[in-house]
């Protein structure tokens, strides 16, 4: 399974349901049921469904802040910002531990027998 690595604080609103959309510069073909990861930590914290990537507008940003949560104080600095659509998201009631490979910054790739 692949672990997306994601900044605590925005991790935490995707695994509380209140976040779907991971704005990210670029645009991924991975789809499916992915582990979520809290950058600096060693541990996954849940999972969800990536269903859809696709290029995002600034406009389709400023409309979509209950899907993506970021506010207007925070600039994105992506020059081509794309919407990871996550669904069907699942916090564990206890953190799984795992090794973290060196220079991983987005992916990592999670051995199936920690699920």
């Amino acid at each position: 399974m692949k672990g997306l690595i994601i900044k605590p604080n925005w991790a935490d609103l995707i695994l509380s349901g209140k976040k779907t959309w991971e704005i990210r510069g670029s645009n991924t073909k991975i789809r499916g049921t992915i582990a979520l990861i809290k950058s600096g930590t060693g541990m996954i914290f849940g999972t969800a469904v990536l269903t859809k990537s696709f290029h995002v507008t600034q406009t389709a940003l400023d409309q979509g802040f209950r899907n993506h949560r970021i506010p207007e104080t925070v600039e994105i600095t992506y020059e081509k910002p794309h919407v990871w659509e996550l669904t069907a998201v699942k916090r564990f009631e206890e953190p799984i531990p795992y090794t973290h490979p060196k220079g991983a910054v987005i992916w990592v790739n999670l051995p199936d027998e920690l699920f």
